[in-house]
């Protein structure tokens, strides 16, 4: 692009936006985003933008529908403005979860959420770690997959001893990267046998498919919603007398006191990313949270100067 590169931040995860401008060394564009009574969003962007290269940081913090309306109307505003070309920038994608139609009469969200913005004016999708594979194939405009993988390997390489530890995966659907881990680190894999029951987000665990017997664990998934996932994967695992417990996830949504739960089982050490704003953490859970605003101020220059996204990555932690 030959336009200046611009950054825009809508209200979801300032914290991680505004680091992502420092990693970048430019000061987030002007914009004023005033909510009137009646719950309407307006969005006046008060610099120049004509043909400039504009990325628009909004992730998928609640309230969710309010954060998505925003980023629409950040990117229609831009639009508006002549800016050059347009990346919305979703460190968490908006209804990544509804990303197939498993039931009759039901919409896959995730795929209307793409047509959305790219009617809105959209150019470009930049996103981390997306919920499913069919997730980039939704958009008819370019999209860009970053992943943490690399950041969480490098903390438990650092930090942990794993020399008796098997990887877990919570459910098969989370196997393949969790597999990623397995062989970043040289380390055994098993998976527990669950399913999901409805839309209550119940969970029913079963069998533990592959030897944790006597190991440590490190329990390994793209994100964590209620946690109920991963907290029956620990009473499973605790049952067949396993060792220290170790859980790590890319998205830490933490709804429903989550973490409140985490605190009532022995877990060493529960290690996320910042791609959502940090919920308040009980001071007993050791959390750890890393932050992703230099990989997507990486990604951002590559984007901007025509260069690999991929390349960035290793190619044993892109999975």
């Amino acid at each position: 692009m030959n336009g200046k590169l611009k950054i825009f931040c809508g209200s979801s995860n300032p914290n991680l936006a505004n680091s992502i401008c420092e990693h970048l060394g430019v000061q987030p564009g002007k914009i004023n985003i005033h909510r009137f009574s009646n719950d309407n969003i307006k969005v006046k962007i008060e610099e120049n933008v004509r043909n400039d290269d504009v990325f628009v940081i909004q992730t998928a913090a609640p309230p969710v529908n309010d954060h998505l309306m925003e980023l629409l109307i950040i990117i229609d505003a831009l639009r508006y403005a002549s800016a050059g070309r347009i990346t919305a920038v979703t460190p968490y994608y908006f209804y990544s979860r509804s990303d197939k139609k498993d039931e009759p009469r039901i919409s896959i969200t995730a795929r209307l959420v793409s047509d959305l913005l790219q009617t809105a004016g959209a150019n470009r999708i930049l996103a981390m770690k997306l919920h499913a594979p069919q997730l980039m194939g939704f958009p008819r405009i370019p999209i860009d997959q970053l992943m943490a993988n690399g950041l969480l390997l490098d903390y438990f390489k650092e930090c942990i001893d794993l020399d008796n530890t098997v990887i877990v995966a919570p459910d098969v659907g989370s196997a393949k990267g969790s597999k990623c881990f397995a062989r970043a680190l040289n380390l055994p894999m098993v998976i527990i046998d669950k399913e999901r029951l409805g839309d209550q987000e119940e969970v029913s665990a079963g069998a533990v498919i592959g030897d944790a017997s006597g190991k440590d664990v490190l329990i390994t998934d793209d994100e964590i919603l209620t946690g109920k996932s991963i907290l029956q994967a620990i009473r499973i695992l605790r049952k067949i007398g396993t060792g220290k417990i170790y859980v790590s996830c890319t998205h830490g949504f933490f709804s429903n006191n989550a973490l409140d739960k985490f605190c009532e089982y022995p877990i060493e050490v529960l290690v996320t990313t910042d791609t959502l704003p940090c919920v308040a953490r009980p001071q007993k859970l050791p959390l750890v949270v890393l932050s992703v605003a230099d990989l997507f101020a990486k990604a951002i220059v590559a984007i901007h100067e025509g260069e690999s996204v991929g390349d960035l990555f290793p190619a044993d932690v892109r999975i």
